[in-house]
């Protein structure tokens, strides 16, 4: 009893196993005394040789006629029908193998027959007078040489079957009336009220893990919960068991019993019979004697559910401000597009391009980088608008504008500087880049940009450029501008469709092969 003590076996079991072991007890001593259990070797050793005998008849008839084929067939059914014969041999008297059916023969035994036994039987076959051979039955051995076939034994069978029964029987009666003593009685009223002023369910376990005391709040858990539990296991109420199931975990009242250690908010989902399941956070905690062991366990409830809505919640309103939040930029990227962009070229407009030109100029200005300007202007915009009207107009503008943004580098900047006129800024570019460029681009327009024009048949559009540089002392981005809108005015009154580089004694460019270095 110190032993099973130790090893903290629950009382019902304790008197269980010693009722169980006195009614053995008893059942061995009368089978001592009075046989109770028959002997089971002589009777089975007499069965054996008149099914022995039985089957020599059989056989010696067919093989007296030589019928080979019905007498495999008859060995066959034999083995089949009686699980007790292990294996058929016939051999002649010379010690020829005729047949053998059944478990496999030893190399030694094929060759040399092994001395009769109780397990082994070898019966003479007669042909006439004379003996034409033996029949060997191989049974399965009458005294267990395994501890499995010892139980296969009556005697032992029996004391198997009272004493699993027994106990199972022994149990269940004292549980039953173990249970006539309510350990929740023990429990006073003004206990058991606060506790059902809790606002999380409580159940208290005993060392076996039946249910002490369950308040309230843990009884309206589950509609399942509000029946008698009292000293109920709590792992036998099902719907708990779903709960721990879904959450793939141990119990933590199971842990706490067992190790003696708390268990802190261990999350489970607990289903409701209408579909909406229940979050919770289990804690554990033991209920210790003065040795310090663990004699039952304090188990609390808390209702979780309404935070994870409350955080559900929150996250789906997060993620629409972040959709919305996402909206907004596109609409704020696509406002700065058309804030910064031309509504009919596509290009940058004024703004923009002052923008890009002022930090541009600041930075070249520091790094003693160079760059140009370039202002563009449509020669004679004012007739295509008023011989072949508005419409045409704009196209002009839009097909130069598109000529212009085909000649230019990616760092370049092209930008809609007023009506016909355009301003072109190239950050590290020499003069003598920007003048090629330039008359590039003029050349363009002029082969080109007549045919881009759809609906009329226009007049040649050429275009007039004015070209200025920083190495040329302008002092701001404004100055920069300016000098390439006075040269600009230069082209155009030096007769239009060419470009001019501003400088203190201006020169006409007409063709890149007359382009002067810098």
């Amino acid at each position: 009893m110190t032993f099973m003590r130790k090893l903290r076996i629950a009382p019902i079991v304790r008197l269980s196993l010693g009722l169980m072991a006195l009614l053995i007890s008893l059942v061995l001593i009368a089978d001592m005394v009075l046989g109770v259990v028959p002997p089971r070797g002589e009777m089975q050793r007499d069965i054996r040789h008149r099914v022995a005998e039985n089957l020599v008849i059989q056989f010696s008839a067919l093989l007296e006629v030589g019928d080979t084929s019905n007498l495999s067939k008859t060995i066959q059914q034999v083995l089949a029908r009686d699980p007790e014969i292990r294996s058929i041999t016939v051999r002649r008297t010379d010690g020829l193998l005729v047949m053998h059916r059944g478990e496999a023969l030893a190399p030694a035994v094929a060759q040399i027959t092994a001395e009769p036994s109780a397990d082994r039987l070898r019966i003479p076959i007669y042909a006439g007078r004379d003996v034409w051979g033996t029949i060997e039955l191989q049974f399965v051995p009458a005294n267990p040489p395994t501890l499995l076939s010892w139980f296969g034994q009556p005697g032992v069978q029996m004391i198997l079957v009272l004493a699993i029964f027994g106990f199972a029987l022994c149990y269940a009666y004292l549980r039953r009336a173990m249970q006539y003593l309510n350990p929740s009685a023990s429990v006073p009223d003004r206990v058991r009220k606060a506790f059902d002023s809790l606002a999380e369910g409580l159940v208290i376990v005993d060392q076996g893990a039946r249910i002490v005391l369950a308040n309230r709040m843990f009884r309206q858990l589950h509609p399942s919960a509000g029946a008698e539990i009292n000293g109920q296991p709590i792992d036998s109420l099902d719907w708990l068991k779903t709960a721990i199931v879904n959450s793939s975990t141990i119990a933590p009242w199971s842990k706490t019993l067992k190790s003696g250690d708390p268990m802190l908010s261990i999350p489970m989902m607990l289903p409701q019979p209408d579909g909406e399941a229940t979050q919770l956070l289990v804690s554990s905690a033991p209920i210790t004697d003065n040795s310090g062991r663990a004699r039952g366990c304090l188990i609390t409830f808390d209702n979780v559910t309404a935070v994870h809505q409350a955080n559900a919640e929150l996250r789906a309103a997060l993620g629409e401000l972040e959709a919305s939040r996402a909206r907004i930029e596109e609409q704020n990227e696509e406002l700065r597009r058309l804030a910064s962009r031309d509504s009919l070229t596509g290009i940058f407009n004024r703004r923009a391009l002052y923008d890009f030109a002022t930090d541009i100029f600041a930075y070249s200005l520091t790094a003693r980088q160079q760059l140009c300007c370039l202002m563009v202007d449509i020669d004679h915009f004012k007739q295509f608008n008023d011989l072949y009207g508005h419409a045409v107009g704009d196209q002009v503008i839009q097909v130069v504008a598109r000529t212009l943004s085909a000649g230019l580098r990616e760092t370049d900047m092209l930008g809609r500087y007023g009506g016909e006129e355009f301003c072109i800024v190239m950050p590290a570019t020499s003069t003598r880049q920007a003048l090629a460029l330039a008359e590039r681009m003029r050349v363009d327009i002029e082969t080109n940009a007549c045919a881009a024009v759809e609906g009329a048949d226009v007049m040649p559009i050429t275009a007039s450029f004015g070209v200025a540089s920083l190495s040329l002392a302008a002092q701001s981005i404004e100055g920069l501008i300016d000098q390439a809108d006075q040269a600009l005015y230069d082209a155009k009154q030096g007769g239009r469709n060419r470009v001019m580089l501003w400088q203190s004694a201006a020169a006409s460019f007409t063709r890149p092969a007359e382009l002067s270095p810098n």
